[in-house]
């Protein structure tokens, strides 16, 4: 065990699955790391709705492409990009490719905070 008692090591994928897809949530703080993520898979026109978190967040795409909006600023990030967006600034994406999506999402929190603008 380390200082915050959370368990060194592996954290199995299935452990961490969101429901009975392949997307998974990692909540650092339950497992004694700075950061948190989302591992996403997502078919085209999926998405998270616009939201903001109180601290920065970063998009690794692994496969597939995305758009991402980030306050008035609307790109386009395919596989092997990085994109970043500050704290408190309302952002989303979408898959808009005609394949999988496959995305790391990095939040700068030990825990997931986020606020979505709207219940769509």
């Amino acid at each position: 065990m380390n200082s915050t008692s959370a368990p060194l090591g592996v954290v199995p994928g299935g452990d961490i699955r969101i429901g009975t897809g392949r997307s998974r949530k990692f909540v650092g703080a339950e497992h004694g790391a700075d950061i948190s993520y989302f591992s996403v898979e997502n078919r085209p026109g999926e998405g998270p709705g616009l939201h903001w978190h109180p601290y920065s967040e970063t998009w690794v795409v692994l496969e597939g492409t995305a758009q991402i909006t980030v306050g008035d600023d609307t790109f386009v990030a395919e596989a092997g990009d990085t994109a970043t967006g500050p704290a408190f600034v309302p952002h989303c994406f979408t898959n808009v490719g005609d394949g999988v999506l496959r995305i790391i999402c990095i939040h700068a929190s030990a825990t997931i905070i986020q606020t979505f603008l709207s219940e769509d």
